[in-house]
């Protein structure tokens, strides 16, 4: 049996592996698998908020997963903080160009996700409905 015929895609270079230069996607990917951080980086590409708007944004999220999510992007540098020296102070968390730039591969992401979503369900009903041997 022949394997289907595969569009062209970009081949990848292994990234890591003990042969091959460490090119930072898993620092990448431990952001972009924490559960908060494509949510939190889609609300801040709408334009800089505050704490509170991202928290009412962002329905479900606890005061600690925000709080550690911001530190972590800010960390990170994609996401910029301004403190604003009022009483109280005043905290902006707005995206970098770096946290920009990360967005914009996240929109890339969610509409592939969007696109794909019914067929990577009926791919796995198929799978689960074949029987084991």
């Amino acid at each position: 049996m022949f394997a289907a015929r595969q569009p062209e895609i970009e081949t990848l270079e292994p990234c890591g592996a003990p042969d091959h230069e460490d090119c930072g996607l898993r620092l990448t990917l431990d952001r972009l698998g924490e559960k908060w951080t494509v949510m939190t980086i889609a609300e801040l590409s709408r334009g800089p908020r505050r704490y509170r708007e991202i928290e009412r944004a962002l329905s479900g999220v606890t005061q600690r997963m925000l709080t550690l999510t911001l530190r972590r992007l800010e960390r990170d540098g994609l996401v910029n903080r301004h403190v604003e020296p009022t009483n109280p102070p005043s905290v902006t968390y707005s995206l970098s160009r770096t946290g920009t730039d990360f967005a914009r591969i996240a929109a890339s992401l969610v509409t592939w996700s969007r696109a794909n979503k019914a067929d990577i369900l009926a791919a796995r009903d198929a799978y689960d409905a074949r029987p084991r041997s």
